[in-house]
Parts: C-alpha cells; structure tokens; sequence
C-alpha cells in the first residue's frame, strides 16, 4: 500500500482501510499467540500500513482546515 494510492480515497474510505488494517493486527498477534505464526515479516508491514494511512487522514485533516 503506497501513500499515493492512499491520497486518492476520501476520509471514509481510509477509516474502512484503517479499520480492515486493525483487525489483520489483531488477527496476527492472536496467532503468534498461539504458536501459529508463520509469516513474522507480516506484522511490521501492517504497522507500517496503519501509520501510512493515518497519517494521511491527518494530512487531509489538515487540508481541510486550512
């Protein structure tokens, strides 16, 4: 998920991207939890993700106020 791909949807669009976002971080830390955990690279790509797309629902905050 790149950050210009990000800028092109509208806030509500973001918050379902967020929210899908935060429930794959769940999910993962439920399974490395149990042992299940395969893929560990996975979990710093949605943390990096989740940052992205909340910074640019600050960005366009931000836009918006100005």
């Amino acid at each position: 998920m790149k950050a210009s791909e990000l800028r092109g949807k509208t806030e509500a669009e973001l918050r379902e991207a967020l929210h899908d976002l935060l429930k794959e971080q769940f999910n993962l830390r439920m399974q490395r939890g149990t042992g299940q955990f395969a893929r560990p690279h996975l979990m710093k790509d949605v943390r990096r993700n989740i940052a992205r797309v909340k910074t640019v629902i600050n960005q366009k905050r931000q836009a918006g106020e100005a």
